[in-house]
This record gives structure tokens, C-alpha cells and sequence, in this order.
């Protein structure tokens, strides 16, 4: 009987050697994601506690975790309009210079309206046209349909700079040149491929029974869309509005081209920020780029709960 007792496995002390793999997989995973994350986080750590430190200690090795001195006098400039004279003597002595902002040049609320005009109303005119022909790619089979989205695809291969000029010649003999609606124009048609393509994506994992059951019940094929299956794409929609919003945000080379002094978006004006002869201050920089990213940070709050799930759509199969 004994014999055959310890022949039968201790099914406790199995489990408890379980439990404690699985334990140790868990820190093991969480140990190894906290690193990954610090690793993507110091450097905006970094930046935004730049734009709070006073000039000696940005630089300072090794380089200082905690704040000892906060000063507010970066930001005071950035988003204030303060005197940039007054500011440079108290945080970095009577010594310094002038940097690449010049005297006043630091000041970017004037920008960060620009980026958010044209941003928000590219991404808005970008979804409102990419929705219903993603679900008409998706829905219907015309003709050279593969071609057609083989076109779009093919527009994202194309270098920015081999189409910039031809572009900046276009909107010069239309006297485009510095405006809102050239501008945003430009933008709606650089995001509005990604856009449908990623659109597409989220429409053929919707089942076309749930179109056909409202068809069934009355509804035109535009009032399917619009009452049905428009719904279930919703946090497609919210992903690819962040995407278009990030991708216009920061674009650079055709706002460069296609603007002279008037409107400037962020990325551009910042470009303007540093020069040879004045020398680099960081710490400007700094707040102005910490500034920068808290339009799309409150965007993407605004729409976090649809972007989730419209990041991993996928899970409603036909």
C-alpha cells in the first residue's frame, strides 16, 4: 500500500512549483518591461526637466535625477511672452549671449496655433474622406481593385523631397505660398493614403453580415454604414486620427517649403532656434519642445478609450 501510495504524485507540491514558476515568469516580465520603459521615458524625462533646470546643471555629469532647483524661467519666455533679456541674466548670468530664438524668438504659442489649425483640420478632413472609401474598398470587388490599392500603397513610397518642389512651382503660380488652406491641403493629401489603407484594415475584420442583416431590415447600403458598421470601426477611426494628428504635427519638409514667415508650424519654427553664430540654449529649446508635445498628449487622452482597442482591432473575425 505504501509502495503504491508514493508511486501516485503529489498533486500540492506540483502545483505550489507551479504557482511559483509562475511567479517568478510575472517579475521576471515585469522587471524587464519597467526597463524597456525607462529606456523610452528618460530621454522625455531628460527634456522636460531641461526646460525647469537652470543652465549649470543641464550638463552636469552625471546627470541629475531630481530637480534641486526648478525655475520656471524657460517657460516664462516659451508660453509667457516674457522678456527674453530679463530671463537669460537671471538663469544664466550677465555672460551670456544671444542664442539662435534671437531676443523674442523663443515665444511659440503663435506656432503651436498654427500646428493645431492645420492639424486638426487635416486630420479631420483626412478621416471624413478616407472612412467611406476604405469601406468601399473593403465592401465592394471593382476592377483592378489590387491596382488601385496598390497605388495608394505606392504613394507612401515616394521621398517627400521628390515631390516638395513640383509642389512648392504648384503653389506659387496658384499664390498658395504661406496659407492656412495650401498648408493644410498639403498635409491632408501626405496622411489620406496611410489613412485609407489602415481604415481598410479595420472594415475587412468587420463582418459584411452585419450590412447585410441591416439591408434586411431596411436600411439603404449609406444607412448601414452610417447607423451599423460605422460604430464598430469608431476606435479604427480614433487610432488613425492619432496617426494622421502625430504625422502632421511633426511634418517638416513640406511646411518648410510652403511657408515663409507667417505661418510656421513647431517643428519649423524650432528648426530656426539654433544657430552658429548665437550658440545653442538648451533650455529654451527644452520648453519649447516639452510645449510642443502637450496638444497631441491631450489629444490622445481625449481619445484613449477607442485607441486601445483600435490599435489591436482584429478579435471581430467574419
Amino acid at each position: 500500500m505504501a509502495s503504491a501510495n508514493r508511486g501516485i504524485p503529489n498533486w500540492k507540491a506540483v502545483q505550489a512549483a507551479q504557482h511559483r514558476r509562475q511567479l517568478v515568469n510575472r517579475i521576471i516580465l515585469t522587471v524587464v518591461s519597467s526597463l524597456i520603459l525607462l529606456i523610452f521615458l528618460y530621454p522625455v524625462y531628460f527634456w522636460v526637466t531641461a526646460s525647469l533646470r537652470p543652465t549649470r546643471e543641464i550638463f552636469s555629469l552625471p546627470p541629475p535625477l531630481a530637480l534641486y532647483e526648478p525655475t520656471g524661467s524657460y517657460w516664462s519666455v516659451v508660453i509667457g511672452g516674457r522678456s527674453y533679456n530679463e530671463v537669460i541674466r537671471e538663469v544664466a548670468g550677465a555672460n551670456a549671449g544671444t542664442g539662435g530664438g534671437g531676443t523674442s524668438g523663443y515665444y511659440v504659442i503663435p506656432f503651436l496655433q498654427t500646428s493645431m489649425i492645420v492639424g486638426g483640420i487635416s486630420t479631420a478632413i483626412v478621416i471624413l474622406i478616407a472612412t467611406p472609401t476604405a469601406y468601399a474598398l473593403s465592401r465592394f470587388q471593382p476592377r483592378g481593385k489590387q491596382n488601385l490599392v496598390f497605388f495608394i500603397l505606392s504613394t507612401r513610397f515616394t521621398p517627400a523631397v521628390t515631390a516638395v518642389l513640383p509642389l512648392f512651382l504648384l503653389y506659387k503660380d496658384l499664390n498658395w505660398i504661406d496659407t492656412y488652406h495650401g498648408l493644410i491641403l498639403a498635409h491632408t493629401v501626405i496622411n489620406l493614403p496611410i489613412a485609407i489603407l489602415l481604415m481598410k484594415s479595420f472594415f475587412d475584420d468587420i463582418p459584411q453580415d452585419l450590412d447585410e442583416a441591416a439591408m434586411v431590415d431596411g436600411c439603404t447600403r449609406f444607412g448601414a454604414f452610417r447607423r451599423i458598421v460605422i460604430r464598430y470601426v469608431a476606435p479604427g477611426m480614433a487610432a488613425a486620427a492619432v496617426l494622421c494628428l502625430i504625422f502632421s504635427w511633426n511634418e517638416f519638409l513640406f511646411t518648410l517649403y510652403l511657408t515663409r514667415s507667417e505661418i510656421r508650424t513647431i517643428p519649423v519654427a524650432m528648426s530656426t532656434f539654433d544657430s552658429s553664430s548665437g550658440g545653442t540654449e538648451w533650455g529654451f529649446l527644452a520648453a519649447a519642445g516639452s510645449a510642443a508635445m502637450i496638444p497631441v498628449f491631450i489629444f490622445i487622452l481625449f481619445v484613449q478609450r477607442h485607441l486601445v482597442r483600435g490599435l489591436t482591432m482584429g478579435a471581430v473575425r467574419g
